[in-house]
């Protein structure tokens, strides 16, 4: 499993690069940016756009002709809309969202800006990444740029990782927490007991 992530994180890596050279010899980094960018709230904000990328029963012909339908409409870059054909093509549209989080941390590197990893239950809207950004900019004193990924086993609140520093605001480590406490007081109280018994 861990040998699969791997792998999975290295073809994210070399698609992402392949995609910056070339948007960055055609002058359109920046929209090619947005574009991404812009998939990623779509991706986050449908379901059927979920399924559609993710499913390996959609043969890569039918998912080809629906991303090229809707990157026409959202007007992508044709760079954009090119990268996406190929990703179908090569059965790798369902890696999309691992390659968009790999092309936003290199071009961050690139840029200087810190890449901040967020960890919510559910998928945040484009209004709330962007908030977000602004609040640990503000925070941290430096340009942002949040890599966001959907965890539901942490039940609510986030988790955020800036660098090497890690700040887990999760109900499920709330919940531990709460937990560990509880069995502490518990513990004391029993010695408490005995004391007095003794």
């Amino acid at each position: 499993m861990a040998n699969s992530q791997k792998a999975s994180s290295a073809v994210a890596g070399r698609y992402a690069k392949a995609l910056i050279e070339l948007a960055e010899e055609k002058k359109a980094l920046d929209k090619v940016a947005q574009d991404l960018q812009d998939l990623s709230a779509m991706i986050a904000g449908s379901q059927d756009l979920k399924l559609l990328i993710r499913s390996p029963m959609i043969n890569g012909t039918k998912k080809e002709a629906a991303i090229g339908s809707l990157v026409d409409q959202a007007k992508f870059q044709d760079i954009t809309k090119n990268f996406l054909g190929v990703l179908s093509r090569n059965q790798r549209l369902q890696d999309v969202e691992s390659i968009i989080a790999a092309f936003s941390a290199a071009l961050s590197k690139r840029r200087g800006e810190i890449a901040v990893n967020v960890v919510t239950a559910q998928d945040m809207s484009a209004k709330q990444k962007k908030d977000l950004e602004a609040a640990i900019s503000k925070g941290v004193n430096a340009k942002v740029t949040v890599q966001a990924k959907v965890e539901p086993s942490i039940l609510g609140g986030m988790i955020v990782t800036v660098g090497s520093h890690m700040i887990d605001d999760s109900v499920a480590r709330k919940l531990e927490r709460l937990k560990a406490a509880m069995s502490k007081e518990s513990n004391e109280n029993t010695g408490t007991d005995l004391k007095e018994v003794g």
